[in-house]
């Protein structure tokens, strides 16, 4: 076991995260029962031996929390219940030392110091600071959501949609042993965990928001505008007229600007909203400051919009914000080829509307001239959509239709012109 020591969930969670447990009914009950109080620390369960783990309901709750703040639509909440069932037995503090690789896994997902230091430095999830400190990994919303994010990286590694089957492998073998025989039992027991684990609604524990920083944790509030914008693009959007009049109509104030919410309480932007307010405001600046001289056409980026992200703000499926882009192309395109417009310090950055466009259009613009060729629109809406290696301009594909649906709503495209001149 770890050298650390944890006796009460207070000890390893912080004041946000805590109460966040007490606003699930299942832990609450469960707490309750046992004699806990709120506003008093609370104790950890011990195991026979001694070793503190997390009951079923504890397990659930600070995976639909990590979920729920971070992983909406992307990763299941059932998949880390039964992951940390496997790999710790859901105990905070469980380790093992591999002899072949040399390396320690640590907490209820078993996560290495070095895949920490990766995910957060190279994948950008950087809500939780790891660096050369492991006894942060014994933390179960920290080791939670790292697991998160690498089986979010999982889920699209190589640039394709992988099913839960790779990602559960190559979890436990890596992405070489994803189709090995070496993991085929894992994966088999995976399910039978899963299916063992009682029926209940991932969003079913209302997120809270989620900040940059543990301090400014409680002061955020995700469901705004005006927290993933600058003052400086919000003053933008209020002098747009379209954007004005919808929001004083929908009694909006400034400072105080909501995102519609789905049933889960998903911020979108509904087609009015993407079409008019937010088309003509955040793609008309980002690319009259921007991006004036490349050709692209707001309506594209909306177009893209609508089809990778369903307008919602935060993305949805293996897709990142409203344009999908992901932490590693968005930094290689601040970093390497210049577009500082916006900084991208990690994956939350690109939730914030103006910066998912921006570096959307760049990423469009670099497309444009792969490989040092002018490329056509149907070249750069495929490569956009799934890599630059795996266009195919001999067939027509779904990608390239489904754009031409999109782009419709948005422009009124030459009847009989077979193409759309988008750049």
């Amino acid at each position: 076991m770890a050298s650390v020591s944890f006796r009460f969930w207070d000890d390893c969670v912080n004041l946000l995260d805590l109460e966040a447990m007490w606003m699930d009914p299942n832990v609450a009950a469960e707490w309750i029962t046992v004699g806990e109080t709120k506003g008093s620390k609370v104790h950890l369960s011990r195991n026979p031996d001694g070793q503190p783990y997390l009951t079923q309901a504890e397990m659930k709750a600070v995976s639909s929390i990590i979920v729920g703040r971070h992983f909406v639509s992307q990763i299941d909440s059932d998949m880390l219940c039964a992951i940390a069932e496997l790999e710790s037995g859901k105990q905070p503090l469980a380790m093992q030392y591999n002899k072949k690789t040399k390396e320690v896994t640590m907490g209820l997902m078993q996560i290495t110091q070095k895949t920490a230091e990766w995910i957060v430095s190279e994948l950008g999830f950087r809500i939780y600071e790891v660096a050369e400190n492991s006894t942060m990994l014994y933390k179960p919303f920290v080791n939670v959501y790292l697991g998160a994010a690498y089986l979010k990286w999982l889920s699209y590694y190589d640039q394709k949609e992988r099913s839960e089957e790779f990602m559960v492998r190559a979890y436990k073998g890596g992405v070489k042993k994803a189709a090995h025989k070496s993991t085929l039992l894992y994966w088999k027991r995976y399910l039978s965990v899963k299916e063992s684990l009682p029926s209940r609604r991932i969003f079913e524990v209302n997120p809270l928001p989620c900040a940059l920083s543990t301090s400014a944790a409680g002061s955020e509030k995700k469901g705004t505008w005006d927290s993933r914008a600058s003052a400086q693009d919000m003053e933008a959007m209020w002098n747009h007229p379209s954007v004005s009049k919808e929001w004083s109509k929908s009694g909006e104030k400034r400072g105080k600007v909501r995102f519609s919410l789905d049933t889960e309480t998903r911020p979108y932007l509904s087609r009015v909203e993407l079409k008019l307010p937010f088309f003509q405001a955040v793609s008309e600046v980002i690319i009259a400051k921007h991006y004036s001289t490349t050709g692209i056409k707001p309506t594209v980026l909306c177009a893209i919009a609508e089809i990778v992200c369903m307008r919602y703000v935060n993305g949805i499926g293996q897709r990142i914000g409203l344009m999908g882009i992901d932490y590693p192309t968005a930094h290689w395109l601040y970093k390497d080829l210049g577009y500082k417009v916006y900084v991208v310090e990690s994956v939350e950055d690109l939730r914030k509307p103006f910066e998912s466009m921006y570096f959307g259009a760049a990423y469009l613009a670099w497309l444009s001239q792969y490989d040092g060729r002018v490329r056509s629109p149907e070249f750069i809406v495929q490569a956009y959509l799934s890599g630059p290696q795996n266009v195919n301009l001999q067939e027509t594909g779904p990608h390239w239709l489904k754009f031409q649906e999109a782009l419709i709503r948005y422009e009124d495209l030459k009847k009989g012109s077979g193409s759309c001149n988008i750049l």
